[in-house]
């Protein structure tokens, strides 16, 4: 059975609940969209069933955002990604992307929810990071751009998939 996530944000206006087949908080991004969005070095997305997403409190307050890859440059496009947020407190809840329609990715910082540790994190988007940000310290492979597998695929490999 997958694991079932609580979250809420930081004023409590927005409780929520998801069932993940991948609950490890293992990899960070640091592109300019993740940091701009989720602070200092970027952010830190778990997979969910969509279907199961049941907002227990405060739809009223969920605003979506639909960042622009590449902003400021003549390269600029629309991301397919909306990011769910709480219009009081602006805490980052989850993305769900139109590619994957099946999945939503809470925000860790937003689960209230005891989460595994991750045997080794994954530093994604290493091209896009300032020399200013500094990678968490401990285990870690770092990667310019993604990682080698998906979400699912490293819950997989690493033993950790919530059947």
């Amino acid at each position: 059975m997958p694991m079932q996530l609580h979250g809420s944000c930081q004023c409590g206006g927005v409780e929520y609940s998801v069932l993940s087949h991948t609950p490890v908080p293992y990899q960070l991004c640091a592109c300019g969209i993740c940091r701009k969005v989720g602070g200092y070095s970027g952010s830190v997305n778990l997979g969910g069933i969509s279907a199961s997403l049941k907002i227990k409190k405060g739809e009223e307050l969920i605003k979506k955002y639909t960042a622009t890859k590449d902003q400021g440059t003549p390269q600029a496009t629309r991301c397919s990604s909306q990011r769910s947020f709480c219009s009081e407190c602006s805490t980052m809840l989850w993305l769900w992307d139109a590619q994957w329609p099946e999945l939503i990715h809470p925000f860790a910082s937003s689960v209230d929810t005891e989460l595994p540790a991750p045997p080794r994190m994954v530093c994604v988007m290493g091209g896009s990071k300032p020399d200013w940000v500094r990678w968490p310290e401990g285990d870690k492979s770092v990667h310019e751009f993604y990682g080698e597998t998906s979400l699912e695929g490293w819950h997989r490999k690493n033993g950790l998939f919530v059947e």
